[in-house]
């Protein structure tokens, strides 16, 4: 079943978010069970709302290739993450890659 990955993360700056974007090569490589990724900064940090075919595709994801990228970009604490079964998906005819 399909999930939606929520994700706030105060301490990750814009700049180690590219540094991990960069090491991790997502959008050159998408991650197994990976299917929309998006991302945005505030007072309170980094937020990521993703879709995974499956909590553990995305916990296969972050041990295998998004941890290791995390640290080298000396990211620290730690993700406040919940996962939500998702109900539905829309994504408008025409949209696609990065903003």
């Amino acid at each position: 079943m399909a999930v939606v990955m929520s994700m706030s993360w105060t301490e990750v700056t814009p700049e180690q978010y590219e540094v991990v974007r960069e090491a991790v090569g997502w959008e050159e490589s998408a991650p197994v069970g990976g299917e929309v990724h998006v991302a945005w900064f505030d007072a309170g940090g980094l937020h990521v709302v993703d879709v995974w075919e499956s909590e553990q595709a995305f916990q296969a994801f972050f041990a295998e290739r998004l941890a290791p990228a995390v640290e080298k970009a000396g990211i620290s604490g730690v993700p406040q993450t919940d996962f939500s079964p998702l109900h539905r998906r829309f994504i408008a005819p025409g949209v696609s890659g990065a903003a």
